[in-house]
């Protein structure tokens, strides 16, 4: 559902909110220009290492993390909480501690660190070093922000491709090919990630990189032309089967798509390859044949 779906549900006279609906409905009708798509409720950060406590916006921990709950009591290890925009004496419900999880709304203050979980020493006495975060991508990207805003010089991006087969989540509830929103959400999704790219981004040298397959570069490609209208855009080929990846009632799929964005003074460079390659793009071509 859209943002302004899922605020029309939480009014309580049904006849104004039919209302509603139906004028919402005739101004979507309407046609607009440009990459239009519809704006999603906040995506919901669990945050697991924050203690539960009276007043907490909290969510099930397997379940879909917007929808929340806030707390109003806790006797031992069980939580009684009621809906978020649902009033006081509104019937409770109550959750175990172990089965909830605060979270934060997207645009909430959180202030993200690093903890150190493993290190792999290869070569100790060699002064580079490469740092490894598992993180929501956003949440990581934020904390980028804080030193290295404006001198990065490569970012690359290999976002979920949004196939309809469950392959990522908004707000921990997979987009499939019956969300009739999946669209406008991975482009919501997007955008999001992409403004904090831009921040990072050297204006003077650097490139952004994102990988896509059909499913979504059109949109991709009109979503990048809208953000980023000082760069130059391309975008390439890559062959990643040459015999073709077999699809239901469809034609094969033989490649992906890449999408170069340069700033500033990042343009490609020619590179020798060596025998090897030359050789490896030789046989690719003649099975393609």
């Amino acid at each position: 559902m859209s943002k302004l779906d899922d605020l029309i549900e939480q009014i309580d006279d049904p006849g104004l909110r039919d209302r509603i609906m139906k004028e919402a409905r005739a101004v979507e009708k309407r046609r607009r220009f440009g990459l239009v798509f519809e704006e999603h409720l906040p995506e919901c950060t669990p945050l697991y290492d924050v203690p539960v406590k009276v007043g907490s916006l909290v969510a099930k921990r397997t379940g879909d993390v917007s929808e929340d709950y806030i707390v109003t009591a806790i006797h031992d290890d069980t939580a009684v909480c009621r809906a978020k925009g649902s009033k006081e004496d509104d019937n409770p419900v109550e959750f175990k501690l172990d089965e909830i999880v605060s979270v934060a709304q997207f645009g909430e203050p959180i202030y993200p660190y690093l903890k150190k979980i493993d290190s792999v020493e290869n070569a100790p006495g060699d002064p580079l070093w490469h740092t490894l975060i598992e993180a929501d991508n956003y949440h990581a990207l934020q904390l980028l922000e804080y030193l290295y805003a404006g001198k990065v010089d490569c970012i690359y991006i290999d976002p979920p491709y949004n196939t309809g087969a469950k392959d990522w989540k908004y707000n921990n509830n997979y987009v499939d090919n019956s969300d009739a929103y999946r669209h406008s959400k991975w482009l919501s999704f997007m955008e999001k990630r992409l403004k904090l790219a831009k921040k990072l981004l050297n204006p003077r040298d650097s490139v952004l990189i994102v990988t896509i397959d059909e499913k979504e570069y059109l949109h991709l490609g009109c979503l990048l032309e809208q953000m980023f209208p000082e760069a130059r855009i391309q975008m390439i080929s890559s062959l990643i089967n040459a015999g073709g990846v077999a699809r239901d009632k469809q034609f094969s799929r033989t490649d992906e798509y890449i999408y170069i964005i340069e700033f500033g003074n990042a343009s490609p460079c020619a590179l020798a390859l060596s025998d090897e390659w030359t050789t490896k793009a030789d046989k690719r071509t003649e099975k393609i044949s």
